[in-house]
């Protein structure tokens, strides 16, 4: 049997966590540069409130509705959901966490015990502990699974966690289950299912295997057909391996000139450099990509992205940095008007110990960086992420007098909330 924890309305019930005043209020959470509405509380849904909603059209949309908007807070999302984690895990004979707010937990030698009472008390003590509310999905396998937490949040009356167990369950789940909701399915497919008939998941999981193969010839589609009839065929391993890590903004504005471009994809490089030293990892490759905004067709078009191959695999912020700045002065052309850019890091295999390539870097200065690395993500954990950072993720702007100032960030987030479980300097005050 296997489980899947999920954090509800994740962003939102992170926000609330030190703003109880917000209970029960319409809450939305924008996207990057406070471009659009990327998660919302169960009431500004019930409102209409959409999933990609532009901000500046809330007030034109809903203009007697008070609604509290907050940009995104990544370093408080990913503590706060890091402390559910932490119980998950001590409450779990095995687990993988899935995504920020998903972990999946796998029931081995606990055949015998009461799942429904576990998935309970596990939602009250994430809840009491730190304030976020989850649901829980228990069934055969993980696609089963993911169908019984959608049930589990939207019904109160399963009290945050469902069971698929039987035949029964499993037929009557399948029955209320829309096609385009099913894990594995995505858009493109449900359209083409939709436009043949198969609306619900028991509509797909009642069709004849050899049809499923030869109307859409993939393996993640099949796959799919047989986990709704009960099979367990989703392999952990390929789960837990991450091919690629991605981290990319669009622009507050346009980007005309190289060097903010530069600082850009500096920053980028930088998180992916983190995450793979998060997951113990390193890359072999890095690759850039920028475009101009495709939604301006007044404007000139480009969009261009390559990659680099590094010597040495590595999680080495510097290193990670300086192939992306190279890569990034091969695809720059001058003229256009940037809206986003993007570092991926691809080639990811285990930090094992690496054999130093004879003509990259020495064993000493690979030993360095590591160093330097460590010393740097440990202060940034204790007094903020950015709390230090290379000179090149700095951006620059020019004062009253033509001078160039130093300011960290030029990302929108007119709406941040504070970091009180980070940063010293947003500690909570008591009266």
């Amino acid at each position: 049997m296997y489980a899947i924890v999920d954090i509800d309305n994740c962003y939102v019930s992170c926000e609330r966590v030190f703003r109880p005043d917000l209970r029960d209020k319409p809450v939305v959470v924008l996207s990057n540069n406070d471009g659009c509405v990327v998660a919302r509380s169960n009431e500004a849904k019930r409102m209409g409130i959409k999933a990609g909603t532009p901000y500046y059209q809330l007030a034109e949309l809903f203009p007697n509705n008070k609604i509290v908007v907050f940009s995104s807070n990544y370093e408080l999302y990913g503590e706060l959901t890091a402390r559910v984690v932490d119980i998950i895990r001590q409450e779990s004979p095995a687990y993988f966490r899935y995504s920020i707010d998903e972990c999946f937990v796998y029931f081995n030698g606990m055949e015998d015990k009461d799942l429904k009472a576990w998935g309970e008390n596990l939602h009250k003590r994430v809840y009491k502990s730190v304030g976020i509310p989850i649901s829980i999905g228990i069934a055969a396998n993980k696609t089963l699974a993911k169908m019984a937490s959608h049930f589990a949040k939207k019904y109160p009356g399963y009290r945050h966690c469902c069971v698929i167990d039987s035949e029964e369950k499993k037929v009557k789940a399948l029955r209320l289950f829309p096609i385009d909701d099913v894990w594995g399915i995505g858009r493109k497919y449900a359209a083409k299912l939709d436009k043949i008939g198969i609306v619900t998941a028991y509509d797909f999981a009642t069709h004849h295997c050899d049809w499923v193969r030869t109307t859409f010839n993939n393996i993640v589609i099949h796959r799919t057909w047989r986990e709704l009839n009960g099979e367990d065929c989703v392999p952990n391993e390929e789960m837990a391996k991450k091919k690629s890590i991605c981290t990319s903004r669009s622009f507050n504005g346009m980007v005309t000139d190289i060097e903010t471009l530069r600082t850009h994809v500096a920053n980028y490089a930088a998180r992916c450099a983190e995450k793979l030293r998060a997951q113990g990892t390193v890359a072999s490759v890095v690759g850039v990509f920028i475009h101009t905004n495709p939604f301006r067709e007044d404007l000139q078009q480009y969009w261009n992205f390559q990659e680099k191959r590094l010597i040495t695999p590595s999680n080495a912020t510097i290193t990670i940095v300086q192939a992306a700045h190279e890569v990034l002065e091969s695809i720059f052309q001058p003229g256009y008007r940037y809206k986003k850019a993007g570092v991926i890091v691809m080639g990811i295999d285990p930090h094992s110990p690496i054999q130093a390539d004879l003509f990259d870097i020495n064993a000493e200065q690979f030993e360095k960086m590591k160093r330097l690395d460590a010393i740097i993500d440990r202060i940034n954990k204790v007094n903020g992420s950015e709390t230090i950072v290379l000179g090149s993720q700095q951006y620059t702007q020019k004062d009253g007098k033509g001078k160039a100032n130093v300011f960290a960030n030029a990302i929108k987030h007119d709406y941040k909330s504070k970091n009180p479980t980070t940063r010293w300097s947003d500690i909570i005050r008591l009266k």
